[in-house]
């Protein structure tokens, strides 16, 4: 997959989405869960294949990170860690995903 920058987080949601990264993952305690189909995942199961990092237009210290992500049984999706104390992603579990090698 060929890496493009886009101006907005927004406008990177929309194309991923266009491309099957349909699902939303979210960070809990022990596990990723896939927030349409409830399935939960351990950090082997999902590959990072692609990241995006945003900062924001008024405030530098309001960056995301937005990852497209696959899971061993094909689902896609993506996931947005924050990088502002305002965010309910477990940022440990994340960093121990693994990314796509080329």
């Amino acid at each position: 997959m060929a890496t493009i920058d886009y101006d907005t987080l927004s406008e990177a949601i929309n194309a991923l989405v266009k491309k099957g990264y349909t699902e939303s993952y979210e960070a809990g305690q022990t596990c990723f869960k896939g927030l349409n189909t409830k399935k939960e995942y351990l950090p082997g199961d999902l590959i990072i294949v692609e990241s995006f990092r945003f900062e924001g237009m008024t405030n530098p210290e309001d960056q995301s990170v937005l990852f497209a992500i696959e899971a061993t049984d094909g689902t896609k999706g993506t996931i947005i860690m924050s990088y502002n104390a305002d965010h309910n992603q477990n940022v440990e579990l994340i960093k121990e995903l693994q990314f796509k090698k080329p």
